[in-house]
């Protein structure tokens, strides 16, 4: 099963963890058949927000919601059920300095 990663961490912890333990991190993953994808993000100051109301776009720059935490990357990872993807979840480098929600990825019914 599909899970999603989300990291979140305050803008000024966003390199409280070098980036070349989070890609060995992410090279472990690879070794073990997990790993998916994975992505760190730019700052949450270069969001871009959408909404469509009633056909129309409206469009703001920044997050949806102000919050001391912001989304600062994800791993996609392949794992058996919940409890291992809490596992494996929980060596996720800014799992130290910030938090990590967990997510399956649902699947989308095409009928």
């Amino acid at each position: 099963m599909k899970y999603l990663c989300l990291v979140y961490m305050e803008e000024k912890d966003l390199h409280a963890v070098p980036d070349a333990e989070c890609m060995a991190f992410g090279q472990g993953l690879r070794e073990s058949g997990r790993y998916l994808a994975a992505e760190a993000l730019e700052p949450v100051r270069s969001a871009t927000t959408l909404r469509v109301r009633d056909g129309r776009l409206s469009v703001t720059d920044g997050p949806f919601a102000e919050t001391r935490e912001q989304l600062a990357g994800f791993y996609l990872i392949d794992a058996v059920d919940l409890n291992e993807a809490i596992r494996v979840a929980s060596g996720i480098p800014p799992a130290r300095a910030g938090s990590v929600e967990i997510r399956p990825v649902r699947t989308l019914d095409a009928g």
